[in-house]
């Protein structure tokens, strides 16, 4: 819920006291019932979470539901959570609305503050005796404590007959506020900075002034027995404000960080939590962790997720068996940038640790920052030793799934400084890459469809815009060549039957420049077929064609012949998109459509460093200089970048646009499981899936002769699901379903800089978006990417034709898009002192 950020802006008043809040009582045996835990911001889609809570409660026949709605600010949420379990096959008249709350509602007739006496009424005890199961809805932790505790902490009859059903077998269950309410001590305020601080409050007093918000502590209702519960964990950067808590109040139990739109299930009887849903829960361990004033050292670090399960008596940890070691078969091996701010690649923690520090094998340990404008913070130190383990899977389709146990954090108080320097990067080699001519026919037909990166087999959107633009009875051809082996081509096609198209019309082609894994024939013989007559006559039959990802370019040398020209199987692909087929493809699949094709390079490193003429495989997509070459085309309106939130690409595409783009083009930058659809007879740009596009617009942008690495008033927009570009006016026609946040900002607060992987909403749209678009007191935030003491300063402005827009997706989820935020880079000169 967009509340959120009011409960957080707490002044700062340190208290010794534990305000009422004790180490948790001993844990009651024998309890029957179950929780389904979830961190906020559950999508009315994920069917894993809405399924296990309604077979917990007895399945959708014998399930009787009560909705506690005193959380929320009106009945909205609660009513769509109704909605939502109806649609999962719950009667209708299995499912009350339980009037208990300490407040009235916004649009209602009625006035339930009234309902605060329910809490002691014989008749709301009689209606939760017939429940097996009860829902929390998300909003504000407090308001259920006033409800459905007494002014002395001893429960109301309402919560003795909660607690009743819940031992004797029902299942408890929330979100967002929800799930906070679950343990014994309620973390209802406060933020990683402030918790690092190590500042606790007794009271929410707000105070929008202040950068960092001091940890808030209130007894919770304590329905899980095993440690501290926080939520919104990964999207809000919640680990240091979870931890400062554990250390204080329970070092010697587990505390867990659940994610938005992932739940943990826990199982009394045996003892056991199992991750379900789309994302991680954090386990904080700080058992062995030590403090020396605001120091910190051994903090425990894990993450489980979907399918994962810890054992609570035993304490041991159960990953999914799809998942693989990634111990001594480390996929990556490259020098990860420290993760600074919005130019650092996998931007949340999960992910940053995952892939830069687990699963690579050329370092130990790693390193990101904390910190206010003033520079006052954290170095935060992340390493593996003996103990650490990574697991690598596949979930929902080809989406990198990990796993990690027991990675070490050491937190260490810094003074940092900055100083603009226009001299820092004179050693920057400027492109000499010549863009080749467009061939795309004004007159074509066809339409493209370009994914991001990592598209879930969930993701309903994306399929049905390629399916439907193929059109009823289409055939299908998927071209195999980026990907190192046949799997991904399998699985997509795979997908597709699973929407409906008749596998018979579904063909892989042989297409490739290099052999594959997993397969007895070289497919390295396939290069010579990109001329072969038959299967460029083949082509001709389809209406539809996918391009895998992996690396664009093996795409483009495989249809390109050797001086550059096209194949004949790229000829016929050109034909039956002119005359109206649909090409799609995701990650590289995506890089190929424009005809400047960015191939690797890191955004850090080409604002720094610039471009390179040479290419060294896959192992360049994590950084270095950019390299670009020559792409098929077919997407003629400006340069396409992908995995663009994941991978933090910004830095990048700015530079190659400057370099290499038209005069009154954009360039596009797309999120991974989202994709951009191209109509060639509209000459229309629409979004579609989970995330969002960013639009790079150098119209008024300027940059210093001297100071190549320096940018001025670069324009940024941010489109998402069902927003439009039309690229002959670039008008943009933002969706229905999203209202302005001109003169309507939601929050108001002083924003910290973007600063690393624990900076709440981490990747640029979400962080613009909450922070700046949406925020009152701010017209501008800053960004800060460095490394070995130079680096880059970000600031993105409010100006002319700036505008955010809010609205609600899949069941109450925010949904932010933005245009015209101006952007300022500029180089620094960075100190840091360490001062514990």
């Amino acid at each position: 819920m967009r509340k959120w950020l009011f409960l957080l802006l707490v002044v700062f008043l340190v208290v010794t006291s534990q305000f009422g809040v004790t180490h948790a009582e001993k844990k009651e045996e024998g309890i029957k019932g179950n929780l389904v835990i979830v961190g906020g911001a559950l999508g009315s889609s994920n069917a894993e979470i809405y399924q296990e809570f309604i077979n917990l409660a007895g399945g959708k026949d014998q399930a009787k539901i009560g909705i506690v709605p005193a959380a929320s600010s009106s009945l909205k949420s609660t009513h769509k959570f109704k909605e939502d379990l109806i649609s999962y096959g719950v009667d209708e008249s299995s499912i009350e609305i339980l009037p208990l709350s300490s407040h009235d509602f916004k649009g209602t007739a009625d006035n339930e503050r009234k309902w605060k006496s329910n809490a002691q009424k014989n008749k709301t005890v009689d209606q939760i005796k017939g429940l097996t199961g009860i829902w929390f809805v998300g909003g504000d932790q407090l308001k259920i404590t006033e409800t459905l505790l007494k002014k002395n902490g001893k429960q109301t009859k309402a919560l003795e007959a909660i607690w009743d059903i819940y031992r004797e077998g029902a299942v408890l269950a929330g979100t967002s506020a929800g799930a906070a309410i679950m343990s014994d001590v309620m973390i209802t305020g406060g933020d990683s900075l402030g918790g690092f601080h190590q500042e606790f409050v007794e009271e929410d007093i707000s105070n929008p002034e202040e950068e960092y918000v001091p940890v808030y502590i209130e007894k919770g209702l304590g329905f899980f027995q095993w440690g501290i519960v926080d939520q919104h964990f990964n999207e809000r950067s919640r680990l240091g404000r979870l931890a400062a808590t554990a250390l204080k109040y329970e070092k010697d139990q587990l505390a867990y960080g659940i994610d938005e739109d992932t739940a943990m299930v826990v199982h009394n009887q045996e003892k056991t939590v199992e991750i379900v849903g789309r994302s991680t829960v954090t386990v904080v361990d700080p058992s062995n962790a030590r403090k020396d004033g605001q120091e910190i050292n051994d903090l425990g670090i894990s993450y489980l997720s979907a399918g994962d399960r810890y054992q609570f008596d035993e304490k041991k940890y159960i990953i999914l068996d799809d998942k693989v070691t990634t111990k001594g078969y480390e996929y990556y091996n490259f020098e990860p940038l420290p993760a600074t701010g919005v130019l650092s690649s996998y931007g949340t923690l999960p992910n940053y640790l995952s892939y830069s520090l687990v699963d690579n094998e050329a370092v130990n340990e790693v390193h990101s920052y904390l910190y206010d404008s003033q520079g006052d913070g954290f170095q935060l130190t992340f390493n593996q030793d003996e103990d650490t383990e990574g697991f690598w899977g596949y979930q929902d389709g080809q989406k990198d799934s990990y796993s990690l146990l027991h990675v070490n954090m050491h937190v260490e108080p810094i003074e940092i400084e900055f100083e603009e320097s226009d001299l820092l990067f004179n050693d920057y080699q400027k492109s000499t890459f010549t863009p080749p001519n467009s061939t795309f026919n004004p007159k074509s037909k066809g339409s493209l469809v370009m994914a991001g990166g990592a598209l879930g087999s969930s993701n309903k959107e994306v399929y049905d815009a390629f399916i439907e633009r193929a059109g009823e009875g289409a055939k299908y051809a998927i071209i195999p060549a980026a990907s190192s082996s046949l799997k991904s081509s399998r699985a997509f096609m795979k997908d597709l039957v699973s929407y409906g198209v008749d596998e018979a019309n579904i063909d892989i082609l042989p297409l490739s420049n290099h052999d594959f894994k997993g397969t007895e024939e070289d497919e390295a013989s396939w290069l010579d077929n990109k001329n072969d007559l038959k299967l460029a006559e083949k082509v001709l039959d389809y209406e539809g064609v996918w391009f895998v990802g992996g690396d664009q370019t093996d795409v483009t040398a495989t249809l390109l012949n050797e001086d550059g020209s096209k194949s004949k199987v790229l000829e016929n692909l050109w034909e039956i998109y002119e005359s109206g087929a649909v090409l799609g493809g995701t990650s590289a699949g995506a890089a190929i459509m424009s005809d400047v094709m960015i191939a690797g390079g890191g955004s850090y490193d080409t604002l720094a460093k610039g471009f390179t003429e040479t290419y060294d495989s896959m192992s360049q997509q994590e950084g270095g200089p950019s390299y670009l070459e020559k792409g098929l085309g077919f997407f003629p309106y400006g340069i396409i970048d992908q995995h663009f939130d994941n991978k933090a690409r910004l830095g990048r595409l700015i530079a190659t646009t400057f370099a290499h783009g038209e005069d009154g083009e954009f360039s596009y930058g797309i999120d991974e499981d989202t994709a951009m659809i191209f109509d060639s007879n509209k000459q229309t740009i629409e979004v579609v899936g989970r995330s969002g596009v960013s639009v790079v617009d150098l119209t008024e942008a300027r940059q210093p002769a001297s100071s190549p690495s320096s940018y001025e008033d670069i324009q940024l927009s941010w489109l998402t699901s069902g927003d439009q570009l039309e690229l002959n006016t670039k008008k943009v026609s933002i969706s229905d379903h999203k209202v302005s946040t001109s003169d309507y900002e939601y929050f108001y607060y002083e924003a910290a800089p973007h600063s690393g992987v624990l900076t709440p909403h981490p990747m640029i749209g979400n962080f613009l978006s909450y922070t700046l678009l949406d925020n009152e007191k701010e017209q501008e935030v800053k960004s800060y990417s460095f490394n070995e003491g130079k680096g880059f300063e970000l600031t993105f402005k409010k100006g002319e034709g700036t505008e955010g827009f809010w609205g609600y997706k899949d069941g109450n989820k925010d949904d932010y898009s933005y245009i015209n935020v101006y952007l300022d880079i500029q180089p620094i000169e960075v100190d840091i002192e360490h001062t514990n």
